[in-house]
């Protein structure tokens, strides 16, 4: 594989993203070492939209997906999380498919074009559940094995995919490291810091606040982008592009039963009963991995400490530096994409 800055005309044009160029020439600065590192270049989220968008049938969805690259290159699959879309990857996908990679990004259930095949389907936000559509989406693109990387809840999913069937992930990149968790951890009350730092996850818990958020769903997804990320610039144009996925008729549903789901106050579904004891035993992980976390996270998220012995395979915690939030990847494009190559050329 030619190294980043090799990249040529001809294939940017091929790729049609002009800020490809700018996150590509910078991709051979970054150094494969553990410790704090420079982001390199920190993005205020104006690239090109990413796409085209795409559909296919996939579990119980009509899955939007992106799909861009060579057809037989190395896949990666990128998996977003609340409140963003695929979006995030504007710049880092394009930028890996410009090198060679075949990057598919699928918009979560309950995002953007994402729908359920039939109107009795329970609108389900279970971690299990939107893991497992990851893996059905792959099933349907007749995918065995891919490099998996995602953040917030794309990270949760990615991480549940490498710890049960690891013969699905030939390396991971999990923004905030190891999130798998289950109902009774999340039923144990917090420090009142850490459980001031979930004030939506309560109001979600309330008929007020799923009222709320179904009528002020984009200016408080807006709120959580400047909280998660203080000190992130992005523009209105940016913020736009992706709150225009939250219009999708599931979205409160979806978002919704996750909080509620993840603090024991609604019931999941029984067919993914097994999958969930699985998660409850905090499985290891054997695959290959990159953990990264920004220097100005503003969401929850564990330390790098608290959960690097969950990683038992070949594996590496990145802190990127500079200002970075928790929407990593449209963040720090090349910083994620970096790790991408380098778990791959693990694997």
């Amino acid at each position: 594989m030619p190294p980043f800055e090799s990249i040529n005309d001809e294939r940017r044009r091929l790729f049609g993203v002009a800020a490809t160029t700018i996150v590509a020439a910078q991709f051979a600065s970054f150094p494969t070492r553990s410790g704090a590192e420079p982001a390199g270049n920190v993005a205020t989220g104006a690239a090109s939209p990413i796409g085209p968008v795409r559909q296919i049938n996939a579990g119980p969805l009509s899955v939007g997906y992106v799909d861009i690259g060579p057809a037989d290159g190395p896949t990666v699959i990128l998996l977003h999380g609340w409140p963003y879309d695929i979006q995030s990857f504007a710049e880092a996908g394009p930028a890996l498919a410009a090198n060679g990679y075949r990057v598919i990004a699928p918009y979560m259930r309950g995002f953007g074009p994402t729908r359920f095949l039939s109107a009795d389907t329970f609108r389900n936000g279970q971690p299990s559940a939107v893991a497992l559509d990851a893996v059905a989406t792959m099933d349907a693109l007749n995918i065995k094995s891919a490099i998996l990387a995602g953040f917030d809840l794309g990270a949760r999913s990615a991480d549940i995919i490498a710890a049960l069937w690891p013969e699905r992930c030939k390396g991971l990149v999990s923004v905030s490291g190891y999130l798998i968790s289950n109902q009774a951890a999340g039923a144990v009350p917090l420090p009142p810091e850490a459980e001031y730092q979930w004030w939506y996850q309560f109001y979600f818990a309330t008929d007020r606040g799923k009222q709320g958020y179904a009528k002020n769903r984009s200016e408080f997804n807006k709120l959580i982008w400047r909280l998660a990320s203080p000190k992130w610039s992005f523009d209105d144009a940016t913020y736009a592009r992706t709150a225009a996925s939250f219009d999708n008729p599931d979205h409160v549903d979806v978002v919704i039963h996750n909080y509620r789901w993840r603090q024991g106050l609604a019931q999941g579904e029984s067919k993914y009963d097994e999958v969930e004891a699985q998660l409850a035993a905090a499985p290891v992980i054997r695959v290959p991995t990159i953990t990264m976390e920004g220097d100005a996270n503003g969401a929850p998220h564990p330390e790098p400490s608290a959960y690097a012995n969950k990683f038992v395979g070949r594996y590496e915690h990145r802190t990127i530096a500079g200002g970075i939030g928790h929407n990593l990847p449209q963040e720090a494009p090349a910083a994620f994409a970096r790790a991408v190559v380098d778990v791959h050329s693990w694997s």
